[in-house]
Protein backbone atom coordinates (compact mmCIF):
# COMPACT_ATOMS: atom_id res chain seq x y z
CA UNK A 1 0.00 0.00 0.00
CA UNK A 2 1.25 3.45 -0.86
CA UNK A 3 0.86 6.00 1.92
CA UNK A 4 -0.97 9.09 0.67
CA UNK A 5 -0.39 12.72 1.57
CA UNK A 6 -3.89 12.78 3.03
CA UNK A 7 -3.14 9.86 5.35
CA UNK A 8 0.11 11.50 6.39
CA UNK A 9 -1.58 14.81 7.23
CA UNK A 10 -4.24 13.06 9.31
CA UNK A 11 -1.46 11.26 11.23
CA UNK A 12 0.05 14.67 12.01
CA UNK A 13 -3.31 16.24 12.93
CA UNK A 14 -6.31 13.93 13.09
CA UNK A 15 -8.93 16.65 12.62
CA UNK A 16 -7.17 18.67 9.90
CA UNK A 17 -9.58 20.17 7.37
CA UNK A 18 -8.08 20.49 3.90
CA UNK A 19 -8.25 19.55 0.23
CA UNK A 20 -5.27 18.48 -1.89
CA UNK A 21 -5.71 19.12 -5.59
CA UNK A 22 -4.09 16.80 -8.15
CA UNK A 23 -2.10 15.03 -5.40
CA UNK A 24 0.18 18.08 -5.28
CA UNK A 25 1.41 19.38 -1.93
CA UNK A 26 1.73 22.84 -3.45
CA UNK A 27 -2.03 22.74 -4.07
CA UNK A 28 -3.40 22.29 -0.55
CA UNK A 29 -6.33 24.40 0.53
CA UNK A 30 -6.58 24.51 4.31
CA UNK A 31 -10.25 24.93 5.25
CA UNK A 32 -9.28 25.42 8.90
CA UNK A 33 -6.45 27.89 8.06
CA UNK A 34 -3.86 25.28 9.16
CA UNK A 35 -3.72 26.43 12.80
CA UNK A 36 -0.81 24.13 13.66
CA UNK A 37 1.20 25.32 10.64
CA UNK A 38 1.78 21.90 9.09
CA UNK A 39 4.52 22.26 6.49
CA UNK A 40 5.23 20.43 3.26
CA UNK A 41 8.44 19.10 4.85
CA UNK A 42 6.52 17.68 7.83
CA UNK A 43 4.07 15.95 5.49
CA UNK A 44 6.87 14.43 3.41
CA UNK A 45 8.74 13.26 6.52
CA UNK A 46 5.60 11.68 7.97
CA UNK A 47 4.83 10.00 4.64
CA UNK A 48 8.35 8.54 4.50
CA UNK A 49 8.08 7.33 8.09
CA UNK A 50 4.69 5.69 7.51
CA UNK A 51 5.78 4.17 4.17
CA UNK A 52 8.87 2.65 5.80
CA UNK A 53 6.68 0.98 8.42
CA UNK A 54 4.23 -0.23 5.76
CA UNK A 55 6.97 -1.62 3.52
CA UNK A 56 8.52 -3.51 6.45
CA UNK A 57 5.35 -5.48 7.20
CA UNK A 58 6.01 -9.18 6.54
CA UNK A 59 3.29 -9.50 3.91
CA UNK A 60 4.72 -6.57 1.93
CA UNK A 61 8.29 -7.85 2.19
CA UNK A 62 7.14 -11.22 0.81
CA UNK A 63 5.20 -9.56 -2.00
CA UNK A 64 8.21 -7.44 -3.02
CA UNK A 65 10.46 -10.49 -2.87
CA UNK A 66 8.04 -12.49 -5.00
CA UNK A 67 7.83 -9.73 -7.59
CA UNK A 68 11.62 -9.54 -7.78
CA UNK A 69 11.86 -13.30 -8.29
CA UNK A 70 9.36 -13.08 -11.16
CA UNK A 71 11.40 -10.23 -12.70
CA UNK A 72 14.53 -12.34 -12.34
CA UNK A 73 12.74 -15.03 -14.36
CA UNK A 74 12.21 -12.50 -17.15
CA UNK A 75 8.63 -11.37 -16.61
CA UNK A 76 7.84 -7.69 -17.12
CA UNK A 77 5.68 -5.52 -14.84
CA UNK A 78 2.55 -6.01 -16.96
CA UNK A 79 2.90 -9.79 -16.83
CA UNK A 80 3.56 -9.76 -13.09
CA UNK A 81 0.53 -7.53 -12.44
CA UNK A 82 -1.63 -9.84 -14.54
CA UNK A 83 -0.51 -12.80 -12.44
CA UNK A 84 -0.95 -11.21 -9.04
CA UNK A 85 -4.01 -9.14 -9.85
CA UNK A 86 -2.40 -5.77 -9.15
Amino acid sequence: MTISYTHSIFKIKANADFTIYEDDLDNIVWHDDNPTNITKTQILLKQTELQTVEDAKPENVKKASGKQKLKDLGLDDAEINALIGA
